[in-house]
């Protein structure tokens, strides 16, 4: 069998190195870290010529002198990686500041919580590393073996980290936000990472306020805050279906009742449920998603008996935080409110599961000839509709904000697919590292999922079309390109 030679680049030398084509994943890693002089740990990062990540596999294309590989060293563990020493001494002084102004005037100046979220803001990213799901794509079988075959659980919030956001958002809970601030948060184009998680919490507030659930549905300010924080505080450190996603679902839906009129069109009770559901739709979500949960007979599928495991819990999170008074933002609703509240908040989030994609667009499908917003059927699908586009909208959004979230979504499903290949269990191509490659698998989604979804509810609201429609065909072409980029290559 022939052999292969890739040259590359590594610490600013050139290297090449010859392999079999039928050699192991785990051999190729060895040849490369060897070359690299890395650690056993280190993760290997390659790029092409053209500067994009590839995967360090036997299926390596060969190349020539004239177009050399460029291989980086990274910790793989993120933690061992030191801060600057001076970053840890202005977090130490700014912290002893603090103290000192609350011990001689009770209370802290705007200015100092600035610095305080620009130095928190900067550390982490320096720990991110841009990107950092990438890293994930370069385990070997070898390093798989090594691992435990029980999924992680997602490690709960540590204490003071969450007092720390509880305070600032309660801090800046009062403050003023500027027009432009507001106009742009009822838009696709709204980004996320420009903002610290206390901030996202005063956003999610605003929008409360801003469609007036407060004064329409009798919410109390206090009540309101303690919701808020006790749904972030239930969302996990995980890379995707975290707290930042599921502000930027509750935030693509604020935008869509806001361009399509909505508030015109349904009631504050409707509005309520849309919103509400948008928000706690992941909540204490694992990382692994249904086809695993009852593929490996875990509690939550025992529980539900498969019947959407993950969607169900994630209701009972939302109904075991109302059930705190002090969370309980419809309290002062009438029994009848709440019922009608109950029930589509269940019938959104269950939604959310895309086993039901197919026979939820098909039902809207059907309604569109004669769609009557005064039909209690019609507004419950539409409103289906609606959080469904929310869920997975990214793609509607600038490709700065929205690549990042594809990055963040493949570690997901790499973790999860890495974990069923240890435990024997069926694992999904679209979700398996040694198959799957960027721009062929966005193709797919999106050409079989969201255009189909967003150009039926556009039907329904043509003043959609630029906001939503027109970005997720603009995102095709993008991963098309890139995707005929690398079949040339190859």
């Amino acid at each position: 069998m022939a052999t292969k030679i890739i040259h590359f680049l590594v610490h600013g030398r050139r290297e090449h190195a010859e392999f079999r084509p039928d050699c192991s994943a785990a051999d190729m890693r060895d040849l490369f870290q060897a070359a690299a002089e890395a650690e056993p740990h280190d993760i290997l990062k390659l790029y092409d010529a053209n500067g994009s990540l590839v995967n360090i596999t036997p299926r390596l294309e060969a190349n020539g002198e004239d177009a050399y590989y460029r291989l980086e060293v990274v910790a793989s563990d993120l933690k061992g990686l030191g801060m600057p020493l001076e970053l840890d001494n202005m977090e130490h002084r700014l912290h002893h500041l603090e103290r000192r102004v609350i011990e001689e005037v009770g209370d802290v100046p705007e200015v100092l919580h600035e610095l305080q979220i620009q130095v928190e803001s900067f550390k982490k990213k320096l720990e991110s590393l841009e990107h950092m799901s990438w890293l994930g794509l370069f385990r070997t079988d070898r390093d798989l073996h090594l691992a435990h075959p029980k999924p992680p659980t997602p490690q709960p919030r540590a204490r003071e980290g969450l007092q720390k956001v509880r305070r600032r958002f309660l801090h800046m809970s009062s403050l003023q936000l500027t027009e432009d601030i507001k106009e742009h948060l009822k838009t696709p184009l709204f980004d996320n990472w420009q903002w610290e998680e206390s901030e996202l919490l005063v956003l999610l507030q605003l929008m409360f306020n801003d469609l007036d659930f407060l004064a329409l549905l009798y919410i109390e300010p206090d009540v309101l805050h303690n919701f808020l924080f006790d749904v972030y505080r239930h969302y996990n450190d995980i890379p995707f279906h975290n707290f930042r996603h599921c502000f930027c679902v509750t935030q693509m839906m604020y935008s869509l009742i806001w361009l399509t009129d909505l508030r015109t069109k349904l009631p504050p009770l409707d509005l309520l449920v849309l919103l509400t559901s948008t928000l706690c739709h992941d909540l204490d979500h694992t990382g692994y998603n249904n086809a695993y949960q009852i593929n490996a007979m875990t509690d939550l599928a025992l529980r539900y008996n498969n019947q959407s495991p993950l969607e169900n819990h994630h209701c009972t999170m939302t109904f075991g935080i109302l059930s705190k008074p002090e969370c309980n933002i419809l309290k002062n609703l009438s029994h009848q409110q709440y019922r009608h509240v109950r029930a589509g908040l269940i019938r959104c989030i269950l939604a959310t599961d895309m086993a039901r994609h197919n026979e939820i667009l098909h039902q809207f499908r059907t309604l569109h000839p004669v769609f009557d917003f005064t039909n209690k059927e019609h507004k419950e699908v539409l409103m289906k509709i609606m959080v469904k586009v929310s869920d997975i909208s990214n793609e509607a959004r600038p490709l700065a904000v929205s690549e990042p979230w594809m990055d963040r979504l493949l570690q997901e499903f790499f973790n999860q697919s890495d974990t069923e290949k240890l435990k024997g269990l069926p694992v999904a191509p679209f979700m398996d590292r040694d198959q799957v490659f960027k721009p062929s698998s966005q193709i797919s989604f999106i050409q079989f999922v969201l255009l189909p979804l967003f150009t039926e509810l556009t039907k329904l609201f043509p003043c959609l079309e630029q906001h939503i429609l027109k970005p997720v065909q603009q995102a095709l072409e993008y991963y098309s390109n890139m995707d005929r980029a690398m079949k040339q290559k190859e």
